[in-house]
């Protein structure tokens, strides 16, 4: 079913590809003239990489996980221990994606370092859960919390109707899809302006909170232990809710071959952003915690507007997480991954093709959309989190795992970037261990995830390794390919055509 794109561009699309040749001036002005080649190009610098990093965590995650984590810890000094535990743990596994990104200088994140690492099936098993779960599951999780934020000023005394909230975020969902397909280089030129957004959001939280502090506000910190009724099965589910927060740390290792001087860039990058991250998360919980109760907290739907009852800003997690929407759906993110499983033949030829003019993957970009949809109307918010949870972590712990096994496996190997090995065992432990704790705690939704999981070892060997398929079903293919070539305009990469 799928094959390797890299090697032959089909036949009938030559009218496209001759496009991309220079038959059909290119309308992008990034494009150097004397150039007509469709190429992903270096022009991710450090405080690029900065902005993506940031950009990417700071979102959703801070105004759905201070409840899930409350709800499993039980106070909270608790909560906020373990938010800087999440802290510190995401530090270290950023530390160990700076040495994979920069010793495997390739683009994909954490297929790729799997692909190295174990080999083909368990790098396709990735992206197949990438594809079904992860990507999907992840943006819903967001959409969801953008239709609370913005619905809940206007519901203040009664519950908000989640049909409501599904059919506006489905509406957002679609046109950051259409923005993001129709002009990522507008999404590139302000990428750092969305960021410093998010920041001066953040801080608008943060503030107030500070202030009442000095107050003398600090009636909910006292006895901050009391109550505690943490417990071995509550926290995997805690654990999920807090790494969910900081997830995003791993984003820019999938755009590496993008990235100037990435020796330097990507650990400089991963550090600042994981400190500034860390520090801003916990300073907004604490100054949740100078406004609301712990028990306020639990029944909130929308904390951040409970915490801040007035209207502007109580638009501010609104804005933020749909800044958050933009940034996820965008072709740096999850169309990357796609893109190369694809031109590696794990996934349809399709989708490691390249715009003629705007030299993104869209179709990588695009097909997210339909199982966005799926997720956002057959699910709730905490048992999607949950199950889209089980599958990232396990293998990112595989990851984690694997550069250990290629201190061994491949010690020549240049490592511009090396991490003290306690570091990648203590995190790929900790990533494993709560993995394996969280069937326990949520046997259906991780459940879920864990059988889809499996479901991709039957696919790799029926779609990859299986090569007499029916001429007719191959045929079908192939004329699919060219038909979806015509009316998105995408060409196989010259990169891709000269391996």
């Amino acid at each position: 079913m799928y094959r390797k794109a890299a090697v032959t561009t089909v036949s009938n699309g030559s009218y496209l590809q001759g496009q991309a040749n220079g038959r059909l001036p290119s309308m992008d002005s990034e494009q150097p003239a004397q150039e007509g080649k469709v190429v992903l190009k270096k022009k991710v610098t450090l405080l690029r990489g900065i902005s993506i990093i940031i950009g990417t965590i700071i979102g959703a995650g801070i105004f759905i996980s201070p409840k899930g984590i409350l709800k499993n810890t039980g106070s909270v000094g608790m909560s906020l221990t373990v938010w800087t535990v999440c802290g510190i743990l995401s530090l270290f596994g950023a530390l160990c994606y700076a040495e994979l990104g920069t010793c495997i200088k390739k683009s994909g994140g954490h297929y790729t370092y799997i692909l190295e690492a174990f080999g083909p099936l368990p790098a396709f098993v990735r992206v197949w859960v990438e594809l079904l779960i992860i990507r999907p599951a992840a943006t819903a999780v967001i959409s969801l919390a953008f239709g609370r934020y913005i619905l809940e000023p206007f519901f203040m005394q009664c519950e908000i109707p989640e049909l409501a909230i599904k059919l506006i975020t489905a509406v957002g969902i679609t046109l950051v899809m259409v923005l993001n397909s129709t002009s990522v280089s507008w999404s590139a030129r302000i990428q750092i302006f969305l960021t410093f957004c998010k920041l001066v959001a953040i801080l608008i939280i943060i503030v107030p909170g500070v202030i009442q502090l000095i107050k003398g506000e600090t009636q909910h910190f006292k006895n901050a232990f009391a109550g505690n009724d943490a417990s071995i099965m509550g926290l995997p589910l805690a654990f999920y809710s807090g790494m969910y927060a900081y997830s995003g740390w791993f984003y820019l290792n999938f755009v590496t071959e993008e990235v100037e001087n990435p020796e330097k860039n990507i650990p400089l990058a991963i550090c600042i952003s994981m400190i500034i991250v860390t520090v801003g998360y916990v300073l907004t919980n604490v100054a949740y915690f100078t406004t609301i109760s712990a028990g306020e907290l639990l029944l909130s739907k929308a904390v951040a507007v409970v915490s801040y009852r007035n209207k502007i800003q109580s638009y501010i997690p609104a804005a933020v997480v749909f800044v958050d929407i933009l940034l996820f759906l965008g072709e740096k993110n999850g169309g990357t991954m796609f893109f190369v499983a694809s031109r590696e033949g794990h996934l349809p030829e399709i989708l490691s093709m390249i715009h003629v003019r705007k030299h993104t993957p869209l179709p990588a970009v695009i097909v997210l959309h339909p199982l966005t949809m799926i997720m956002l109307f057959t699910g709730d918010l905490y048992s999607l989190l949950n199950f889209l949870s089980f599958a990232r972590w396990l293998f990112i712990g595989l990851v984690v795992a694997g550069l250990i096994y290629l201190r061994y496996k491949r010690p020549d190997m240049p490592r511009p970037f090396k991490v003290p090995l306690f570091i990648p065992a203590l995190f790929s432990f900790t990533c494993l261990f709560m993995v394996a704790l969280s069937l326990y705690s949520d046997p259906v939704n991780t459940g879920i995830g864990f059988a889809i999981t499996l479901t991709g070892v039957p696919a790799y060997y029926l779609f990859i390794v299986w090569d007499k398929k029916p001429k007719w079903f191959r045929n079908l293919l192939d004329k699919l390919t060219v038909t979806l070539q015509i009316l998105l305009e995408v060409v196989p990469s010259e990169e891709d055509q000269k391996s």
